[in-house]
This record gives structure tokens, sequence and C-alpha cells, in this order.
């Protein structure tokens, strides 16, 4: 009995498919929050701090970064949310990128779904607090104490 051709390439790619899916389907997702310093000129830098909470236990972050673009100001973003598409907390640290425009005076919402190079996907909302307008290329690294 012979298969023909387009049966058989729907099959394989149903079945690696469905690998796939139940393969991800075991990462986990973590809660996150970080408190990002960021200002600038023209070039910009961003430092700070956060938490991951992964099976009941905080792990201590470091945030840094590098902005380029319209940028002109400072601020402080304080965030929480989700890390997703994990399976330690070691997948969290990594570069993530994002390019994105803002204006924050005085006090203004932000949010903001980022991808590491592990796939880790983070889904953050806060608040900004400082005098910032930005239309810029940000890369933010993330390391795991």
């Amino acid at each position: 009995m012979r298969i023909p051709v387009l049966l058989r390439k729907v099959l394989v790619a149903l079945i690696a498919l469905l690998s796939v899916g139940l393969q991800s389907a075991h990462a986990d997702i973590g809660g996150i929050r970080l408190v990002v310093y960021k200002g600038g000129w023209f070039i910009g830098g961003s430092a700070g701090h956060g938490t991951l909470n992964f099976y009941g236990r905080d792990y201590r972050l470091d945030v840094g970064g590098i902005d380029y673009g319209l940028l002109f100001g400072g601020s402080r973003t304080v965030l929480w949310g989700t890390v997703s598409n994990i399976w330690s907390p070691s997948d969290v640290a990594g570069v993530y990128g994002a390019a994105g425009a803002g204006l924050a005076v005085g006090v203004g919402a932000r949010g903001i779904v980022l991808v590491n190079q592990k796939g880790a996907v983070l889904r953050l909302s806060g608040q900004q607090i400082g005098l910032m307008a930005n239309a810029d290329l940000s890369g933010l690294v993330i390391i795991v104490r």
C-alpha cells in the first residue's frame, strides 16, 4: 500500500506541530517585578533591579540597557507582570530588544511585551514617573543573581 506524497507530507507536518506544541506546553510561568531608571539625551541608558517569583522562590534580577534615537529626559518605571515559556529561572536571563515611543510628564502608564533569545516572553505593565519623551530602539539585559 502506497501513501500519496502529499498525504505523507501533511502527516509529517502534523506530527512535528503536535510535538512542538506538547513540548512548549510543559514550559512554566513566573511572576516578575522590575524597577528601571532611564535617562538620556539622544543616547540613553537604563539600569535597575527586580524580582522573579518562580515556584514560590524569589530570584534577584539586575537590569541594564542602552537606548538610541529621539530620547530626552529621565524616568523611573515600575513594571510587573508575567514571564512565560520558561523552564528554569535562568531562562529569564538574556537580551531583550524593543522599539517604542512614549511621553511621560509626571505620572504615566506603560505596557510592553518582550522576548529574549531563549524564548522567554515578558508581559509587563506599570507606572512611569518623570519627564521623558522618546522614540527609540532599546536593548535591555536581564541578569539572574
